[in-house]
């Protein structure tokens, strides 16, 4: 426990440098640890690493052992184009020039006793972001980061041998910057906004036999409110406004399946609720069904290979003759929008729309008290497109590459 005490505020004041954008199940990462990511983003069903125990599915917690510590990160390289066609000026495909990110974890878990152990992990889990600045006039000069960063400490309680509980306290941290230029030329952008939010996750494990475990855990939605964020120059007032985003509550269950001692596999499914999201919600995000598939191969003692799959579809969608009527609101902006003002956010601003991820990686035993594991995960390109009843066309595709790291030790 001294240990843990020691370390929580250096992880602390690590996390709040993270800079991050990115875009894989909506603006979520797939999953956090290199094992997980390795294998797909499991992490409900099967416990990988304390630090999916911490982010994921607190459950697992009590079945830590010992003193865990893992430091890592993530380097992200997505590749997003954007195009935009109107009034016959066509800007092609144009690339982002945000296109490399470092994303920072670090997790730390002690057992108190046989029933109880504590943790404490801090991770940059969520974002996106573009730079279309000193582009094509079409794309307006859009540029966007959205940074989310959750300070989780966790508890988890060991029923008995077959049945473990735990809960996540989860203190948000979230930045924004966006900014545009709209057809008259004016700029809406009003600088980096800071959030805070706070919101809990809850979960358990099963263990019905040895070689078969099941999984399920709740996360709350977090309330972010990012201030002075946007100008707003339409009309008489001329204001910073504030924008609400809402991180969506979710849901997911697993199963893990160990076939023989050097095999394991294992099979999660999770929903995020975007479509009921402050923000998201306006912004027509749909709801996602997450589904993530993986397994890991012990070669000898020192070397695990693992192998997986992530899909989910697009939670922005391809629609034709969308509408021009300025008739939607988003909280809590004065302004009112039309269909086709948020087709351009969503697909030059925000166009988080990967949809099927490989993933592999592997483990690495140098000592009884000191791993490595590395991940590296690529979501295929996918394109979006939409037309308004004006015929201005609007597109975006995306495509990722990402390594993940971290070094583990256990006591």
């Amino acid at each position: 426990m001294k240990n843990l005490k020691k370390l929580s505020l250096s992880l602390v004041a690590l996390g709040l440098t993270s800079q991050l954008a990115l875009a894989t199940n909506g603006d979520n990462l797939i999953g956090v640890s290199p094992a997980s990511r390795a294998m797909g983003g499991l992490g409900t069903g099967i416990c990988l690493e304390p630090t999916d125990a911490i982010f994921r599915n607190p459950g697992w917690l009590a079945r830590q052992k010992g003193f865990n510590l893992s430091f890592g990160g993530i380097l992200f390289m997505p590749q997003v184009k954007g195009r935009v066609s109107a009034g016959g000026v066509d800007s092609g495909w144009v690339s982002s020039d945000a296109n490399v990110f470092i994303i920072p974890e670090v997790a730390i878990t002690d057992q108190i006793n046989d029933q109880i152990v504590v943790g404490f992990g801090a991770y940059g889990v969520s974002g996106m972001g573009v730079d279309y600045r000193d582009k094509h006039q079409n794309l307006g000069q859009m540029h966007s980061n959205l940074q989310f960063m959750r300070l989780v400490p966790a508890i988890g309680y060991k029923v008995n041998k077959k049945f473990a509980v735990g809960a996540a306290l989860h203190l948000a941290w979230g930045a924004l910057d966006m900014g545009y230029l709209d057809s008259g030329g004016n700029n809406h952008g009003g600088g980096t906004a800071n959030a805070y939010g706070i919101g809990f996750s809850v979960g358990f494990n099963f263990k019905p036999v040895d070689n078969i475990c099941l999984g399920a855990y709740y996360q709350s939605p977090i309330s972010m409110k990012y201030r002075n964020v946007l100008y707003n120059t339409d009309g008489a007032s001329r204001t910073f406004e504030d924008l609400k985003l809402e991180q969506p509550q979710e849901i997911s269950v697993g199963i893990g399946y160990r076939p023989f001692e050097s095999l394991k596999v294992g099979f999660d499914i999770r929903w995020i609720n975007w479509s009921d999201a402050d923000g998201y919600k306006q912004f027509k995000w749909d709801d996602q069904w997450v589904f993530a598939v993986g397994g890991e191969y012990k070669v000898n003692p020192k070397l695990a290979l693992r192998l997986g799959y992530n899909y989910a579809k697009s939670p922005i969608k391809d629609e034709t003759n969308v509408s021009t009527t300025r008739n939607k609101t988003i909280p809590n902006l004065s302004g009112v929008f039309s269909d086709s003002n948020i087709a351009f956010f969503n697909l030059i601003g925000f166009p988080a729309i990967t949809e099927h991820h490989i993933t592999m990686g592997f483990g690495y035993h140098f000592t009884e008290h000191f791993t490595l594991n590395m991940s590296y995960v690529y979501a295929f390109e996918n394109k979006v497109e939409i037309t308004d009843t004006n015929g201005t066309y609007y597109g975006a595709k995306n495509s990722q590459h990402s390594i993940g790291l971290s070094l583990d030790w256990n006591f």
